[in-house]
């Protein structure tokens, strides 16, 4: 990471103590699932908290166009969630590993089709990163600020059956890049994500959700997660 100022190192101090209080580390690893890390790259921008998120290539399988985190599936090569998180963003949009620090892991979801443990990785990402795509995998780059996911702005709830949770609101999204003159859908474990770490580093409720408990869903991600390994052993 590059020098930082003390002003710098005191936001930097206060977001590692906020994180890491719901840092679940490697608790979830022995779920028998097959397993994917993504990374939730936070980057200062005019002195506010963005998230950097990339827009899937049509070139791709799976999810063509979809907006996302950088990540993907663990390979046997990585020695765990976190190497597994850096090796795709670098791979995806050039974040080399020297331009992040790893703040903490997050309680993973468990994704429909295909099924996968997805374990959220937050990281700080130095503000004067510049993203190189990789044009088979990723088509754009852009940052939204924090607030806009606890915001009922350009919020839409959706309704789906979720493997392990049963029926779930779900989260969308429309963000409107005035820069790049695009309109991004955000929506599904993405949203899920977005809106989880806004909460917890915000310390605010969504607008859209006032009767919303962090710790109501945590504990509900912990059964989801409980049950899929008991069912995993029958």
């Amino acid at each position: 990471m590059q020098e930082e100022t003390s002003d710098d190192q005191n936001r930097v101090t206060e977001i590692k103590r906020i994180v890491q209080k719901y840092d679940v580390g490697s608790r979830y690893t022995t779920i028998p699932l097959q397993k994917a890390s993504i990374l939730l790259p936070l980057i200062f921008k005019e002195d506010r908290l963005h998230l950097l998120l990339t827009v899937r290539s049509m070139k791709l399988k799976t999810m063509p166009g979809d907006i996302c985190f950088p990540g993907g599936r663990r390979e046997p090569t990585d020695c765990d969630d976190i190497h597994a998180a850096l090796r795709e963003a670098k791979e995806e949009i050039g974040l080399r590993p020297e331009q992040v620090e790893i703040i903490g892991r997050l309680v993973p979801y468990i994704s429909k089709y295909p099924t996968y443990l997805i374990t959220p990785v937050v990281a700080l990402v130095e503000d004067t990163f510049e993203a190189c795509p990789n044009p088979d995998e990723v088509t754009d780059v852009f940052e939204v600020p924090l607030e806009f996911f606890i915001s009922s702005d350009h919020y839409t709830p959706l309704q789906l059956d979720v493997p392990y949770f049963g029926t779930q609101t779900i989260h969308c999204f429309y963000y409107q890049d005035t820069q790049k003159q695009k309109t991004f859908k955000i929506w599904g474990l993405t949203a899920h994500f977005a809106v989880m770490l806004s909460v917890i580093l915000l310390e605010k409720v969504p607008s859209f959700d006032s009767s919303f408990s962090l710790e109501r869903r945590l504990a509900e991600c912990d059964h989801a997660l409980a049950q899929a390994t008991y069912q995993s052993k029958l």
